[in-house]
């Protein structure tokens, strides 16, 4: 039986905006299997990347984890910081957020690791890939003693602007040492990057986008973390190289038996890719299982519309099936009290004006949706107007008081997610539809 390397339980994400407050993530509960990959798939605006981000403590202002904890299993790690943070650690879990942040960030690299959407952006154009990786590799030798443990923390390597002078002038100053080097190089023929000697000494405007993306791989791998997180590794590559990254990732987590994060918008990724799924909604997970679980029994008719506007290569083809509607806005004061997918849901009941729990759902003991329909059958009876959500907006539209100067008052939020955006996310909707607020 395998065992869980991260449990996030009722982890909260706020973006406190001029708007008002943002739930980009909400009472989150997710735990990954150590060696496994695992996939969170979702429109654009669901909140993916938020949640990659605060697993890797990059959220920043106005962004903040309000609540829950992210527990990591390390039994070096929890030894290590047992006496001086006895309430942080429960046996070899560490929660992450009960440790101080500088402590937190020790981990960087040696445990986690993150793949970003955009490889230009990531790395520097006035220096090499080679030196890039080089310095990754170095900085995690001198963070610790072994690549592959974060016990041995020291400062004794402190690097300053006086010992880059000093480096320049000096050869046996410099802060690459020539082993890191030659790591650099093993790294990028590890992803599969031809002539590693020669591109190591090229700049990043001469790789192709297929190539800087297995470079940022590389560079992810310097540490050889424990869990590596994808964020859409695929974004903006051709099918073709798609292929070659997805290949890469696959054999490098059965070579080197790491944990994998796959956050993407693409079904056939997380098809190739995952061995569980979890289906994520305006901040929430609405539905988690085995691949087979989800692929071939879905529950939530959020997870239907995500299969069903994927085209069928193999079958008689007709229409694509979009979801209707848009992502909701993540403003804290446009937020029903209900299920956030009901104004979209073709099977909206009474029931769904309450928020679900989450329900386990039968045949299989990891399946499990955020869901009435895993309790009870659709019927007629049951059945919401199809029209109800359009006369209660409109409905409240008509109660808002009317401003001073006899104008419209301003409404912040459409509610189709665009003013919620307050992360780079990028990626594309699965269906079609919503912003960019990931």
């Amino acid at each position: 039986m395998s065992e869980d390397i991260i449990r996030i339980r009722d982890l909260s994400t706020r973006f406190f905006t001029a708007e008002g407050q943002v739930n980009a993530v909400s009472d989150l509960e997710l735990t990954i299997e150590r060696g496994e990959v695992f996939g969170i798939v979702g429109e654009s605006g669901s909140g993916k990347s938020v949640t990659a981000l605060s697993v890797m403590d990059l959220v920043e202002s106005p962004g903040e984890i309000t609540g829950g904890s992210i527990e990591y299993r390390n039994p070096a790690f929890a030894d290590a910081i047992r006496d001086t943070h006895p309430d942080a650690v429960d046996g070899e879990l560490v929660d992450l957020l009960a440790i101080p942040r500088e402590t937190r960030q020790s981990l960087r690299g040696t445990s986690f690791s993150m793949v970003f959407q955009d490889p230009e952006s990531s790395f520097n154009p006035t220096l090499t890939v080679g030196e890039q990786l080089a310095e990754a590799v170095e900085v995690q030798r001198r963070a610790s003693a072994n690549p592959r443990s974060t016990r041995a923390r020291t400062n004794r390597s402190r690097y300053s602007l006086g010992s880059y002078v000093l480096s320049t002038v000096l050869p046996s100053q410099r802060y690459v040492t020539d082993e890191s080097r030659n790591r650099a190089v093993e790294l990028l023929e590890l992803v599969g990057i031809p002539d590693p000697v020669e591109r190591a000494d090229e700049y990043p405007y001469e790789y192709s986008g297929g190539m800087l993306q297995r470079a940022m791989i590389a560079q992810a791998l310097a540490g050889e973390p424990d869990v590596l997180i994808a964020d859409e590794p695929t974004t903006a590559l051709d099918v073709t190289i798609q292929a070659q990254i997805l290949d890469l990732l696959s054999d490098l987590q059965e070579e080197t038996g790491m944990t994998i994060l796959l956050i993407t918008h693409n079904l056939g990724v997380v098809a190739w890719m995952c061995d569980r799924v979890g289906v994520m909604y305006a901040g929430e997970i609405v539905e988690r299982g085995q691949l087979e679980d989800v692929f071939d029994r879905p529950t939530h008719p959020y997870t239907k519309g995500l299969l069903g506007s994927v085209p069928d290569l193999e079958g008689a083809g007709g229409r694509l099936q979009p979801i209707p509607g848009n992502v909701p806005s993540l403003l804290d004061r446009e937020m029903p009290d209900r299920c956030y997918f009901a104004d979209r849901c073709p099977k909206a009941m009474d029931e769904c004006l309450e928020h679900p729990p989450e329900f386990d759902v039968e045949g299989s003991d990891e399946h499990a949706a955020k869901c009435y329909l895993a309790e009870v059958e659709y019927t007629e009876s049951r059945a919401l107007p199809a029209d109800y959500f359009e006369l209660k907006d409109a409905s409240e539209t008509d109660e808002r008081p009317v401003a001073a100067d006899d104008e419209e008052p301003h409404r912040t939020g459409s509610g189709t997610g665009q003013e919620t955006e307050t992360t780079p996310a990028g990626d594309g909707s699965t269906s079609g539809s919503g912003g960019d607020s990931e």
